[in-house]
């Protein structure tokens, strides 16, 4: 994603219908502005600019002149924050992306949770966290790429979840359904002690670290590659 693509994409409701349409399928302005609470003429205009900037399209052959279908491009899109660390007028609309992205993963989660699920698929997924890691900058971007490797793999397997030499042998399973994989994987700043006000000579307490801002945040793909495990546990 380049300069123009983001500010065109970075407004919290155009990113909610291309996420509606990235995770439901097409859908038209009128279905759209029921899911989401707004008026036809709003949506319709968001989706030409979703449009112009390439992000969706019209599926053609179907609908009306009054009543246009439009779908996600099936593209895959990365951003590279570092892309704009020397662009002043990228970082508000970058901030803006990032922030409604991370929402709308908090988001699905919490759906998530206030949905009831048979136990096989409550049973099936989790919620984790892995907080005993020490990597350097490459080790964490090895393991991302591997991470990213095993999706891709999976991606590959039936609708039943085997792959196809197995899916013969396999017994009956539950029909397959939509997953969601999030991924947040960055550093964490290391707690520093203050210094002992009984020693006669204490040395200088560190300086707090800048707060985080958007353009010395890790890549964030416009479509998640990955997202939390599903059942409420936690994995130390």
């Amino acid at each position: 994603m380049d300069a123009r693509s983001l500010r065109g994409l970075a407004h919290p409701l155009r990113l909610r219908i291309l996420e509606l349409l990235t995770l439901d399928g097409p859908d038209t302005a009128t279905g759209l502005s029921r899911r989401l609470g707004e008026n036809t003429g709003t949506i319709s205009w968001h989706l030409r600019h979703l449009a112009d900037h390439r992000f969706i399209e019209e599926e053609t052959g179907r609908g009306t002149k009054r009543e246009r279908w439009w779908r996600a491009v099936p593209v895959s899109r990365r951003l590279d924050t570092t892309d704009f660390r020397d662009d002043p007028d990228a970082r508000g609309p970058l901030s803006i992306y990032v922030h409604e992205l991370v929402q709308q993963h908090f988001n699905r989660v919490v759906t998530y949770l206030a949905e009831d699920w048979p136990p096989e698929w409550r049973d099936a997924g989790a919620i984790a966290q892995w907080h005993d890691l020490t990597l350097t900058p490459a080790q964490l971007a090895a393991l991302n790429r591997e991470l990213e490797e095993v999706i891709i793999r999976h991606r590959t397997t039936t609708p039943s979840g085997t792959h196809p030499e197995q899916a013969a042998a396999s017994a009956p399973e539950p029909p397959a359904l939509p997953v969601l994989i999030q991924l947040q994987s960055f550093p964490r700043t290391p707690r520093h002690e203050p210094p002992d006000p009984t020693d006669a000579s204490p040395e200088t307490p560190p300086k707090a670290p800048p707060e985080a801002t958007p353009d010395t945040l890790p890549d964030a793909p416009s479509t998640p590659r990955t997202a939390p495990r599903t059942t409420p546990r936690t994995t130390p």
